[in-house]
C-alpha cells in the first residue's frame, strides 16, 4: 500500500491566502494524504474557512486551539498525526501540483530520512514554477548535512519544502515562545538522520509580502541570537566535529539583526546592537580563517574591520535578508 503522507498546516488569521494554500495540497498529484489543519486561535474567517474545506474534503482535519504560535500549532499536528511521512507547509504558501509525488519517489528510491526540493519566492497571486528537464539530484550523509546547514551552503532549516520520515519527530517538537524554533530543532532532528536527498527541481511556492515575519523587523527577531548561543554550548561540549560551523551560523545571525535593527528607526535597540557588534568581534578572526566559511560571511568580517559605523551605514544601507 501507498505510504500514508500526513501534511501539517498551522493557520493564524489566514483568510486572504489559505484557499489557494489548500487548493494546492488537495490537488497533489499523490492522494494518500492526511491533511491537518491547525486553526490557532484565527480572529477573523480563517477558522470558518478552514471547517468548509473539511466538509469538501474527507481528507482534511481541523483543529481549533487558542492562539499559542507556529509552534504550537505544529506539535498539535505532530500529536495527531498518524502518517508514515510528514510534511508541513505554511498557509500563505503554495505547491507544486507534484510536491508530493516527486519528493515520495526520491526519499524511497534513495531510502532517505528527508527529501528536499527547491523553492520559489514569490509575489502576488502563485508563483511561476519553472520546469526542469533533468533535475540535478544531491545526496547528504549525517556529517555532510548538519555542515552544510550550519555552513548555509545547499541546505537550510526550514521545516517547509521538505518530506521527512515521521518517526524523525517521535521525540522532538518545536520549543514555544520563539521563532526560528526550526532553527532550535535541526541538528537533534539531522543527528537522527543518516541519508538527506535533494533536488533542484521547485516545488514550493514561498509567498513574500510585507506580514511575512522574516522579511520585517521586529526585537523578536533577536531569538535567533538565543538560538545559536544555545547550539554552541550543546556543541562545544557534545561534538566538537560541528563547534567552526555552528559559529559562523552566529556570525550570520550577529550580521543579520544587526543590520536589520540599524534599519529600523522606531525603535531603541542599542543594547541589541552593542550584543551583535560584540559577537561579530567575537567570531569574526576565527570565521575569517575557516575556509567553510561563506563569501558572504567573510565580506562581512572585511566591512567589519573600518568599524561599526562603516558596517552598518554603508554595507547595510540596502540590506536585503533572504528567507
Amino acid at each position: 500500500m501507498e505510504p500514508l503522507i500526513s501534511v501539517i498546516v498551522p493557520v493564524y488569521n489566514a483568510e486572504a491566502f489559505l484557499d489557494q494554500c489548500l487548493q494546492s495540497i488537495t490537488t497533489q498529484s499523490y492522494r494518500r494524504l492526511e491533511i491537518i489543519v491547525v486553526d490557532d486561535g484565527s480572529t477573523d474567517s480563517t477558522g470558518e474557512k478552514c471547517d468548509r474545506w473539511a466538509g469538501r474534503d474527507e481528507r482534511i482535519r481541523v483543529i481549533h486551539q487558542p492562539n499559542g504560535g507556529h509552534s504550537a500549532a505544529r506539535n498539535t499536528a505532530l500529536d495527531a498525526m498518524t502518517g508514515e511521512l510528514v510534511m508541513m507547509v505554511d498557509s500563505d504558501d503554495v505547491l507544486h501540483p507534484g510536491f508530493a509525488e516527486s519528493l515520495l519517489q526520491l526519499l524511497q528510491r534513495d531510502d532517505a530520512d528527508i527529501a528536499v526540493g527547491a523553492y520559489i519566492p514569490f509575489y502576488g497571486d502563485k508563483p511561476d514554477f519553472p520546469t526542469v528537464a533533468k533535475p540535478a539530484i544531491h545526496h547528504y550523509n549525517q556529517h555532510e548535512a548538519i555542515m552544510a546547514v550550519f555552513y548555509q551552503q545547499g541546505l537550510t532549516h526550514s521545516p517547509w519544502g521538505r518530506l521527512f520520515k515521521a518517526s524523525l519527530f517521535e521525540d522532538i517538537r518545536f520549543p514555544l515562545g520563539i521563532i526560528y524554533e526550526d532553527l532550535a530543532i535541526i541538528y537533534p532532528l539531522l543527528k537522527k538522520c543518516d541519508h538527506i536527498v535533494t533536488t533542484d527541481q521547485v516545488l514550493y511556492g514561498y509567498r513574500q509580502h510585507e506580514s511575512n515575519s522574516m522579511r520585517v523587523f521586529s526585537p523578536r527577531r533577536s531569538d535567533v541570537l538565543d538560538v545559536c548561543e544555545n547550539l554552541e554550548k550543546d556543541i562545544s561540549a557534545h561534538d566538537k566535529r560541528y563547534y567552526k560551523a555552528v559559529c559562523s551560523r552566529s556570525l550570520s545571525a550577529y550580521f543579520n539583526i544587526l543590520l536589520l535593527s540599524h534599519q529600523d528607526k522606531n525603535g531603541d535597540y542599542q543594547a541589541l546592537q552593542d550584543r551583535c557588534w560584540a559577537g561579530i568581534k567575537r567570531l569574526r578572526w576565527s570565521c575569517l580563517t575557516d575556509p567553510g566559511v561563506r563569501l558572504k560571511n567573510k565580506l562581512g568580517i572585511l566591512a567589519s574591520l573600518p568599524g561599526r559605523w562603516f558596517l552598518c551605514s554603508v554595507v547595510g544601507r540596502n540590506y536585503q535578508p533572504k528567507p
